[in-house]
């Protein structure tokens, strides 16, 4: 009997099989199969891509690199396609989810963020939309915990935002050349979970937390930024708990 049994379950299952029909050739993989095949657009793999018609994202091998790659994207109908690419440059401490970071650990915060307005030391890149900010010498970024101007541009430094807990921004003529504010702990600011998080032009090396590209990577990405597209920033590494996927 057990061995009609066994006979009759092998029959079921090759039935089952003849019956799923082959897999055509090319065809689009669905479910947990998309989330792991690198085949399909990044965006496509996302959990969230914020809603809007363009997208960039910044993903790192792991969560202790400090380099990876910064592409962004255009939804066209249903698909994403990448608009550019560039090497990026990430926190000198690497990743951390943006929800566990701690102010002053150079870690570049995970997570999907907006992106409020652009500034700069130089003028405006041509074509480029987002509301920008032009840098004076009497602009500074308040990372102050104590102050009620934390993590925000000032002009001119608030008697509460000491200047040693405050970026001055022309003092980083290079980097702030041009760059993009993430939203990072932006909207209802934590205390203590970082202030300053940006997306601007490389340095020398790794940053103190932010994502950076080259000058001309820069340039091509706040041309291309429409704000009436809603654009967003999703950053991350290409597995684990800050996998990019997961956000």
């Amino acid at each position: 009997m057990r061995t009609l049994l066994t006979l009759g379950s092998v029959l079921l299952a090759v039935v089952a099989t003849v019956g799923a029909g082959p897999v055509a050739a090319g065809a689009a993989p669905s479910g947990r199969a998309a989330l792991a095949d690198t085949s399909v657009p990044l965006p496509e793999r996302m959990a969230d891509t914020g809603g809007g018609s363009q997208l960039i994202t910044a993903e790192a091998a792991t969560t202790g690199a400090t380099t990876g790659r910064l592409t962004w994207w255009d939804r066209r109908g249903k698909h994403w396609v990448a608009a550019g690419s560039a090497d990026a440059r990430f926190g000198a401490g690497g990743l951390v989810g943006g929800t566990e970071r701690v102010q002053g650990t150079s870690t570049t915060p995970t997570g999907l963020y907006d992106l409020p307005y652009a500034f700069g030391i130089r003028p405006a890149p041509a074509g480029t939309r987002f509301a920008y900010r032009p840098v004076t010498e009497r602009s500074w970024w308040c990372q102050d915990n104590d102050s009620r101007a934390y993590n925000r541009w000032v002009e001119g430094l608030p008697a509460d935002c000491r200047a040693a807990e405050a970026e001055r921004l022309t003092a980083y003529g290079a980097q702030y050349a041009h760059a993009l504010v993430i939203g990072f702990n932006y909207d209802r600011p934590v205390r203590g979970r970082g202030a300053g998080i940006f997306l601007h032009v490389n340095g020398k090396g790794a940053t103190a937390g932010c994502v950076s590209v080259p000058a001309g990577a820069m340039s091509r990405v706040l041309a291309w930024a429409d704000p009436a597209r809603s654009p967003h920033i999703a950053v991350g590494t290409a597995s684990g708990r800050t996998a990019i996927t997961r956000y």
